[in-house]
């Protein structure tokens, strides 16, 4: 296959699934919840909490047994069909604890199909030299797809309400996602036959019960998924409040916050490229840290903004350092991981940055209940706890040794 058709194919993937991230996590499924459904911060946070316990428990093992079979794309398959599905059950119905649990399941698989795409980067780029170009490609398709997926929705919006987003934003999904499905082939053609499952779910589980001991014997690869763990605290819960904290906090209405997200997916765009390119020239640990710097400069402003012009340069900001996220930590990950347990590593990397999604909304939400007779006030508490849990990450971040730093 022609090498731009198969990372185009591939990229369109980030496409497709930001489009669910977007629309579902970020915009209109937590305002459903929140300002629709009258319902409070903390019932939002338990439900994406419980649905990532789950991803917390099982994404390992996914990792692992995609090793061992060698195939990625009946699994990637899998769960994209699942997430779609589930996305648009939201949908049907309109009552608020159905809404919940559906969006569990479409969080679920949404997030567990990242296993096995990210594991795919080093066969899509084919040169080790460009693993943090064609990361960057994957990034920057994915905040068109943000930009796209917000305005494709937006009529049934405008017709419907917040609730005509989730029928659309599965069709889009999963359309965005058949590329993928039919052009990429996994370049070993082992056989997954389910008569053999048992035993490799066997071997599996021994693997990840000494892992422990393995993780040790890699010690770049455990300071950084501890490091992971601090930041992806902060960038995972500002992903799904953000749009809370700008409509409560800031006052921005439907359109402005729609233009508010509209601009953090351009600059994630612009971004995307840089980053992938300094990436590529200066290492990933050190493109790394510029990012988290970003990240720190961004909530700092969101915490002392008190008009809405101001909170759009934190856009600007947040969505150069989104960007940033994406390219360096999968281009970092690869660099420090032996290439025989990519999917075993890539599996702990999602294990690390969905703990910080069930702790990090977690303690928004509780730092939300807790700070409730402050008024607005307890909402830029939590902007500044996440701050905390930035700068500590990028301290942690810098102790990791390799090669090309």
């Amino acid at each position: 296959m022609n090498k731009t058709v198969k990372v185009i194919s591939w990229s369109l993937y980030d496409f497709a699934n930001t489009i669910f991230s977007m629309n579902i996590v970020s915009m209109y499924f937590a305002l459903w919840v929140v300002v629709d459904k009258s319902s409070k911060d903390i019932y939002y946070s338990i439900a994406l909490s419980v649905s990532t316990f789950f991803i917390v428990i099982l994404m390992p093992l996914f990792g692992v047994i995609s090793d061992k079979y060698k195939r990625r794309m009946p699994f990637l398959i899998f769960t994209i069909i699942c997430c779609a599905i589930f996305t648009g059950l939201i949908g049907v119905f309109d009552n608020l604890m159905i809404g919940l649990l559906f969006f569990g399941f479409a969080h679920f698989f949404y997030h567990t199909s990242l296993v096995f795409y990210d594991a795919m980067i080093p066969q899509i780029a084919g040169s080790e030299n460009r693993i943090g170009k064609i990361s960057g490609y994957g990034t920057a398709f994915g905040y068109i797809g943000a930009i796209l997926g917000l305005l494709m929705v937006k009529p049934f919006v405008n017709t419907s309400g917040r609730a005509g987003a989730f029928i659309p934003t599965a069709v889009l999904f999963f359309t965005f996602s058949l590329p993928l499905i039919f052009l990429i082939k996994d370049v070993e053609k082992q056989k997954i036959l389910f008569s053999e499952f048992k035993g490799k779910l066997k071997s599996a589980i021994k693997e990840l019960i000494g892992l422990s001991r393995e993780i040790t014997a890699h010690k770049p690869i455990f300071i950084f998924l501890l490091a992971n763990f601090l930041y992806s605290d902060a960038t995972n819960t500002t992903i799904v409040f953000i749009s809370i904290y700008a409509n409560k906090v800031i006052g921005f209405n439907n359109l402005e916050l729609t233009k508010f997200l509209i601009l953090c997916a351009v600059s994630a765009i612009i971004f995307s490229f840089f980053w992938g390119a300094i990436t590529d020239k200066i290492g990933a640990k050190k493109s790394l840290l510029l990012v988290l710097l970003g990240w720190c400069a961004g909530l700092l402003i969101a915490i002392l903004s008190f008009g809405k012009t101001i909170f759009y340069v934190v856009g600007i900001i947040s969505g150069a350092s989104l960007s940033g996220i994406w390219v360096c930590t999968r281009a970092l990950l690869v660099k420090i991981t032996p290439p025989e347990k990519l999917g075993k590593f890539f599996g702990l990397y999602g294990l690390t940055d969905k703990l910080s999604t069930i702790i990090g909304p977690l303690i928004w939400g509780l730092v939300v209940f807790i700070f409730e007779p402050l008024g607005l006030i307890k909402y830029r508490i939590a902007i500044f706890v996440l701050l905390g849990f930035i700068t500590a990450g990028f301290f942690i971040l810098r102790k990791v040794q390799y090669g090309q730093n």
